[in-house]
C-alpha cells in the first residue's frame, strides 16, 4: 500500500503541459494536457492521476483519458511546454471550416466541451463510442454509458431502466413521422418538431455526441428532421438524419447530417445528401449544405457531388455550361466549380476553361463508385 500512496502524492501533470503520448500502437504523438482527475480504486479511496489529452493536429474526437504511462516524460521541460526536438514537426494544425465564429465565441465553445462527458451510448443491437462533449442534462452527465430506446430516443443512466421502458411503455417501433419514402428495406421519416419537441431535442443531444458543433443551444422549432431507418420484422431501426431549415434565407437545403458510427461508410451520408437534393428539385430551388462543413461531412458531400455530375458528363455530348449543370442538378455553382477542380476536371486551353474528364477520373469516382443507394 506505501508504494500507490506515493504515487498519489507524486506531483501530477500541470493542465497545458505539452508533450508526447503513446497513439496507436507504439507511436508518439504530441499532445496537450486539457483536464486531469484522480481515477478511484475498489475501495473507493483515490488512485493515480489520469489525464484527458487532445493530440495536436487531430480532431477532437480522438481525445481520451489517459494514465501517466503512455507519456513520454522526456519530452516536457519544467514549464510544461513541448522540448524544441519533440516540437519541430508539429506546429501546424488543420482546423476545419469553421463558418463566421469570431474567435471569442469558438474559445468559449472549446472551454465548455472540451472533456467528453458520456464515453458511450447503447441503442438497439448497438453499443457505440463517443465522440464529443454534449450538453446532456445534469444527473446524466456523469453516467459512463447512456441507454437508448432506438424507436424515440428516450434514455436512461441504467440498462434496466431501458428494459422496463421497452417492456411497459414503449408504444411505436419507429421515428414519430410521416414516412414520406420506402425502397425495400431502407424508410425515411420526416418529423416535425412542433408535433414531437422532445424527439427533436433527445436526438440533437445524441446527434452532438459524434458531431462537434460550434452552437450549443440550439432551438429545434425553425427544422425539420429526415430520420433514416433499415426495415426489419422488429421494427424502424435509426441509421442517421440529416436536418433542414423549414426557411432558409441562405438556399441551405441541410443543417446537419449525421450516420451513426456502426451503420457509417456503407453509402448512407451520400443517400441522405441525394435525398436532400431531391427535396430542393421539388421545391424548384438551388441548394447547398449549411457551413461550416465538418471533415466528415465535406468527404460524403465531395464524393456525391462528383458522382452526380460524372453521371451527367458521362452520357452528355457537346458543350454544357456550369449554369446548365447547376439546373439539371440544383447544385450552386459555387459547389461544382470547387468540385471540378478539387478532382480536376477543369482545363485552361485555346483561351477558355473547359471541362475535362479523363478516364481515370470516370473509372475511379464514378464506375466503381456505384452508389449503394
Amino acid at each position: 500500500g506505501k508504494h500507490s500512496g506515493n504515487s498519489v502524492t507524486a506531483k501530477p501533470l500541470e493542465l497545458g503541459a505539452k508533450l508526447l503520448c503513446r497513439w496507436r500502437g507504439e507511436e508518439y504523438k504530441p499532445c496537450e494536457v486539457i483536464e486531469r482527475k484522480q481515477s478511484q480504486n475498489e475501495d473507493l479511496s483515490l488512485g493515480e492521476w489520469i489525464y484527458y489529452v487532445h493530440y495536436e493536429g487531430l480532431n477532437r474526437r480522438l481525445d481520451e483519458w489517459v494514465s501517466l504511462d503512455r507519456f513520454d516524460l522526456g519530452s516536457v521541460t519544467e514549464d510544461g511546454k513541448l522540448t524544441r526536438t519533440s516540437k519541430r514537426k508539429y506546429d501546424h494544425e488543420e482546423h476545419e471550416e469553421e463558418g463566421e465564429l469570431d474567435l471569442a465565441t469558438l474559445k468559449e465553445h472549446e472551454e465548455a466541451t472540451k472533456v467528453k462527458n458520456i464515453n458511450r451510448v447503447v441503442m438497439g443491437q448497438w453499443q457505440m463510442e463517443t465522440w464529443y462533449f454534449s450538453p446532456f442534462p445534469k444527473e446524466y452527465q456523469q453516467a459512463d454509458v447512456l441507454y437508448f430506446c432506438e424507436f424515440d430516443l428516450n434514455f436512461f443512466a441504467r440498462r434496466e431502466q431501458l428494459q422496463r421502458y421497452l417492456r411497459t411503455k414503449c408504444e411505436r417501433f419507429h421515428p414519430p413521422g410521416d414516412e414520406i419514402y420506402r425502397e425495400k428495406t431502407i424508410s425515411i421519416f420526416e418529423i416535425d418538431p412542433k408535433d414531437q419537441r422532445i424527439y427533436c431535442e433527445n436526438l440533437c443531444l445524441l446527434a452532438k455526441l459524434f458531431l462537434d458543433h460550434k452552437t450549443l443551444y440550439y432551438d429545434v422549432e425553425p427544422f425539420l428532421f429526415y430520420i433514416i431507418c433499415e426495415v426489419d420484422e422488429d421494427g424502424a431501426h435509426m441509421v442517421g438524419y440529416f436536418s433542414k431549415e423549414k426557411h432558409s434565407s441562405e438556399e441551405y437545403n441541410l443543417a446537419c447530417i449525421l450516420t451513426l458510427p456502426c451503420y457509417q461508410r456503407k453509402g448512407y451520408g451520400k443517400l441522405m445528401i441525394a435525398f436532400s437534393y431531391e427535396l430542393s428539385k421539388r421545391e424548384k430551388k438551388l441548394g447547398t449544405p449549411e457551413r461550416p462543413i465538418s471533415d466528415l461531412g465535406l468527404v460524403s458531400y465531395r464524393s456525391y457531388w462528383v458522382y452526380a455530375l460524372l453521371e451527367i458528363l458521362q452520357k452528355h455530348r457537346g458543350n454544357i455550361s456550369i449554369a446548365e449543370l447547376s439546373d439539371m442538378t440544383k447544385f450552386r455553382t459555387d459547389d461544382i466549380v470547387k468540385t471540378l477542380q478539387a478532382f480536376n476536371m477543369i482545363r485552361y486551353f485555346g483561351g477558355q476553361h473547359s471541362i475535362y474528364v479523363s478516364p481515370k477520373t470516370l473509372e475511379t469516382y464514378y464506375t466503381k463508385a456505384k452508389p449503394n443507394w
